[in-house]
Parts: structure tokens; sequence; C-alpha cells
């Protein structure tokens, strides 16, 4: 195998094309780099002799498959629903398929026939999913060998603003993709606590945060996720009485995204008629009872939520500048797609910015009659804006993995994720060498 294609050369891809990239040129492979904007592919491949940029709307088949049957090995780094039409050419086309998002229902239903045209799928190749997975399995099978019993597994991470470079009222900016954010944790998140299924709809979930300290930084808060329950039998823990997996903010953020989800802003089920002509001002004001009119569209809003009007939830929307009268000026725009755009301009990275990653297991188990706890803790900061922790990430583990298939070292085929001994730990051991170190403290409980 020689020829790699990689779809996509958005915010996440930098890491994984020039690791791939480097390799390419130890070991004679030539890559393909194909994005919807061919000047963010050339600037990816910066002109590397074994690499070259190529132009590729996805939604276009006969390009799509042209791209796909020239190469050996496929990384797909699309948004995630558009992954299964890939995953249908390479199945044709018998061509191998790395991503780093979730596996839908729908490509583990291509199990069948990947495994028989010894095929190797892999999903959930990043950073979260994706290293969670890995770090997590080398403990959990680290303490059974041990002869330990877990019960409780809880797994946290964040995509944050490293310290210094935190310099706004939210302590947030974006690493990743602005829409997952805005409409993160929509539906309904479910675990498990002391053996006893628990839920939590998307109106409490930022007012249900937990507060977790992690070593070294502070105390951090963590919101549930939707998908803490269907990783029981994968990771091996099927009889196991607590399993939760969140997601890492600063202290304050949850109560103030608690507010945007209680007025209405984070909605994408629907259009603002003429809202292109609605300012900010007016916006919130239509989300305000007919019946509520004395005061000030701020005031009023204050009411709404139940706070006072010098709260730190009111200064963080002020900040935002929904009170303005500014003009929202996005035509045919739902509530979400207004605060996504009002956010990437209130949000964005500056060139000098540094991100931070933060990813915490806990474990509690039992071992020769006693009761431990293990807190593993990774933290990793970013260089600046464009050499980001998010795409190291997201990033390296995937460009590891196109490695490890191309020299033939993976046996395992069909649709997986990597929870295999044989995927997690020469890929766990790479990552080492480029600082992504977990530091593990045992205690007595």
């Amino acid at each position: 195998m020689t020829n790699i294609l990689i779809i996509g050369a958005g915010r996440s891809s930098s890491a994984c094309i020039n690791y791939v990239l480097g390799q390419a040129l130890e070991k004679n492979w030539f890559v393909t780099v194909a994005d919807a904007d061919p000047q963010l592919a050339e600037a990816r491949v910066k002109g590397h002799p074994n690499g070259r940029p190529a132009w590729l709307d996805v939604t276009k088949v006969n390009d799509r498959r042209d791209l796909i049957g020239r190469a050996d090995l496929v990384v797909s780094l699309l948004p995630a629903h558009l992954h299964l039409e890939v995953a249908h050419d390479c199945i044709k086309l018998k061509k191998h398929l790395i991503t780093a998002s979730y596996v839908s229902q729908e490509l583990y239903r291509l199990g069948d026939e990947a495994r028989d045209r010894e095929l190797i799928f892999m999903g959930e190749m990043g950073l979260d999913p994706g290293i969670d997975h890995m770090s997590a399995m080398r403990q959990i099978n680290e303490i059974k060998e041990k002869g330990g019993k877990i019960t409780a597994f809880r797994s946290y991470t964040g995509g944050l603003i490293a310290p210094e470079s935190d310099n706004n009222p939210w302590h947030y900016k974006f690493t990743w993709n602005p829409r997952n954010v805005v409409l993160a944790g929509q539906g309904t998140a479910q675990y498990l606590e002391n053996g006893k299924y628990k839920y939590i709809p998307y109106n409490r979930l930022f007012k249900e945060y937990r507060v977790v300290d992690i070593p070294g930084m502070g105390e951090f808060e963590v919101y549930a996720n939707r998908d803490s329950l269907l990783y029981r039998e994968v990771y091996g823990l099927s009889d196991i009485p607590n399993i939760l997996r969140g997601t890492i903010r600063y202290r304050g953020f949850c109560d103030a995204w608690n507010a945007l989800v209680k007025i209405g802003l984070t909605d994408g089920s629907y259009p603002i008629l003429e809202s292109e002509q609605v300012s900010y001002h007016e916006l919130m004001e239509g989300y305000l009872s007919p019946q509520n009119k004395s005061g000030s569209v701020r005031d009023r809003i204050a009411d709404l939520l139940k706070l006072d009007p010098d709260d730190e939830v009111m200064q963080k929307l002020d900040w935002l500048g929904l009170f303005r009268k500014k003009k929202v000026g996005l035509a045919n725009a739902t509530p979400a797609l207004i605060l996504e755009n009002l956010l990437m301009e209130k949000w964005k990275l500056e060139p000098r910015d540094k991100d931070m990653i933060i990813m915490q297991h806990e474990f509690e188990y039992e071992l020769e009659g006693k009761k431990k706890e293990l807190i593993s803790t990774l933290v990793m900061k970013g260089t600046n804006s464009n050499d980001t922790a998010m795409a190291k990430l997201v990033g390296l583990p995937l460009g590891i993995f196109v490695k490890l298939v191309m020299e033939g070292r993976i046996e395992s085929k069909g649709v997986n994720i990597p929870v295999i001994p044989e995927v997690y730990e020469p890929v766990l051991d790479e990552l080492e060498q480029f600082g992504v170190v977990f530091k593990d403290e045992v205690r007595d409980l």
C-alpha cells in the first residue's frame, strides 16, 4: 500500500496531515489532501514532495469515488453525517477507512461487509472519542490483571482556553467546531449512579453539573454527556454500578450557558423571520412574555432568568452584546445559528492564544479487600492558534493509526473503535513521545 487520501483540511486536520506527510517521505507513501476549499488543502500540504492538494465537493459522487478509487486508505475528517457515503464507497472500492467521529449504527451495519472484504474501518480514533477510550482501556485492563474489581468509572474531557490566554468573562474560546459547541447536550444525558439509571434532560443539563478537582489545576465544572451508557459492554464493565462521561468547563460557564438555553437561543429547529433585520435587542425582547412590560429588556431578561440584574451571568450576556441595537445580519437564521455567529466573533482564538486539553479518568475499585481510587489526568497546552492542543490530540492518534495500517500491523478487520490492545498499546506508546502523558494518583478510600 502506498496511497493515502485525507478528506477534509479544516480546523483539526493539521497535526494528522503533518504526521502522515512526515511518514510518507520516509516510507515512500503518497498523500492526497482533498477539501472543498483548494487553498486550504494547498496550505496543509505546503508543497510537500510526497503530497498534493485536491479540490473535492464530497457531495459530487463521481469526483469522490475517483479520488477514493486511487487510494489504498482513506481518512475522513468530514462532518460526521458525511462519513456514511464515504464508507459505502470504501466498501465498494475495497479501501480501508479511518475517522475520528463517533461510529453510527448505520456504519456499524457495514461491519460484516467490511470484514468479508478484509477491510479495516476504524472510527472514534481522535481525542474524545479516541484517546479517552484507549487510555481508559489500558487502565481498566491493568486493574483487572491485578485482580481488582472496578465499581465506578467516570471520564471527563474539555477543550479549553489555557489560563494564560483566558481574557474573557466566559473563560472559553472555540478550539473545535463551533456548531457542535452550540448544540452540545441536546437530548437527554443518561448515566449510572449506585446501580440506578439517571436521566438529565437538556433543559436541566447545565443546571445539574458537578464540580471536580483536577490535580494541579483546581476546580472545574462537568456536565454529563449523552452517551455514558454506550460503553459499558465495550469497556468490559457490563456489571458496573457507576459510570459517567462528561465535558469539562471552567467555573461559571454552565450557569451562563444554562441562561442561553432557558432564553431559547440554542434552539436550531426554526428560523427567525426576517432575522437579518432584527437587532439582538429585539431578538431578546421577542423571548419575553407580553405580560412583563416594566423595565428595560435587560432587566426583564434577568427577571425571566430569576437573576439579579448585577449577577455574573447577566454580565456575561452583556459581554456577548445580546442587548445591543446592532442587527443580526443573517437571513433566515435559527436562534442557534445567530448565537453561533455571534460567538464565533466573541470566542475567536487570537493568533498567540494557547488552548488547553484536560482529560481525567476516575476509577474506584476493590483490590485485596481494600477500596481504592485511581485518578489519571492529562493536561496539554497548544503553542498558538494554529498549533493547538486540540489539533494535536485529534490528529496524532489518526496519523499513528494510519501508519500502523499502512505497515500491516493491524489484524482486526470490520468496523471497530480503539478498545483493542493491538490498537491502543502502540498508539498510546507513540503518543507519549509527543508529550501525551497521563499522571496517575492512587489513594485508599
